[in-house]
């Protein structure tokens, strides 16, 4: 089997399943697990990546008006490793290449002997899924089940954990800092197995921008930021935005110095098997007194 990854979380999900040394290719944002350092890069991106949240978000809305897709891919560098299973997504037009790129290219550079599997994540369990097919497809569906029985039974200790907690701070998760958005899809559901209370976006539903006035008015008693694609140092570059509004300091959270940056690029926005360790890092900042000891090491700062 020669298996070639355009996202992040699928390269996670290949190598969880025991299938690291049947990887050929990976995108260009793939960084983990180590051992795939060095893979040929398949895909890159139209945008530099590196620029502040305002422009990124200007840039990308410009390519999605003209009908653009974000990424591209490398055809020659496809050709070339002739994969016989490609994982790909059609979740997010600005998370990875465009699904309809991918099936062009499949097509056009490798014919029929390729498939592709397509992963389209909402919810946990939307997630857990995709280990089974991704398991399937490559044939190892013990594999899959396995580390998808494994995943659930850490979030079965997460939630028996948070039971005896007394209260369930109102948590605001912010997924991009300018414009404001406020995170959705499987992001409510490890709030609540955190032990808080989410009431910006509801379970399974995509994103959506917020107004500053919208996050004065929910009143948060924990904020997350966890800007899509970031990284820790690349929030902290920020904070100037958030710090410099009128209402920041008027938020319960910030009051309280409940504020936490959160390194989005590992966890919370990547639908892989670091969805478990995800769902600890919440429960340790929501409810510490329960659950702080699990908390992934350098995953987070307080603000």
């Amino acid at each position: 089997m020669r298996v070639a990854s355009l996202l992040p979380s699928a390269t996670e999900i290949v190598c969880a399943l025991g299938l690291a040394d049947q990887l050929v290719g990976i995108s260009h944002e793939c960084d983990y697990p180590p051992e795939i350092a060095g893979r040929p890069v398949l895909t890159e991106a139209k945008i530099d990546a590196a620029q502040d949240s305002a422009t990124i978000d200007s840039a990308v809305r410009r390519l999605v008006q003209d009908g653009l897709s974000v990424y591209r891919i490398r055809d020659t560098v496809l050709a070339e490793l002739r994969p016989n299973l490609i994982v790909t997504q059609e979740q997010c037009e600005v998370c990875a290449v465009s699904y309809n790129d991918v099936v062009t290219a499949t097509r056009d550079l490798l014919g029929a002997s390729a498939t592709i599997v397509s992963l389209k994540p909402t919810r946990l369990d939307d997630i857990f899924d995709d280990f089974r097919r991704v398991a399937a497809a490559a044939g190892c569906d013990a594999a899959g089940e396995e580390l998808m029985q494994r995943s659930r039974d850490r979030l079965d200790a997460v939630a028996r954990s948070l039971r005896r907690a007394h209260s369930r701070p109102r948590v605001a998760c912010i997924e991009w800092l300018e414009p404001l958005m406020a995170a959705g899809n499987w992001v409510p559901e490890l709030v609540t197995l955190g032990g808080g209370s989410y009431e910006m976006v509801a379970p399974g539903e995509p994103s959506k921008a917020m107004t500053w006035d919208d996050l004065a008015a929910y009143a948060p008693d924990v904020v997350i930021l966890m800007p899509c694609g970031f990284k820790l140092e690349q929030t902290q570059r920020e904070l100037a935005r958030l710090t410099s509004q009128p209402a920041w300091s008027k938020l319960p959270a910030v009051r309280n110095r409940r504020v936490y940056a959160v390194d989005g690029n590992a966890y919370l926005n990547r639908p892989g098997p670091r969805i478990v360790e995800s769902a600890e890092l919440l429960a340790g900042l929501i409810q510490p007194g329960f659950y702080a000891h699990k908390i992934p090491e350098k995953s987070y700062l307080r603000i």
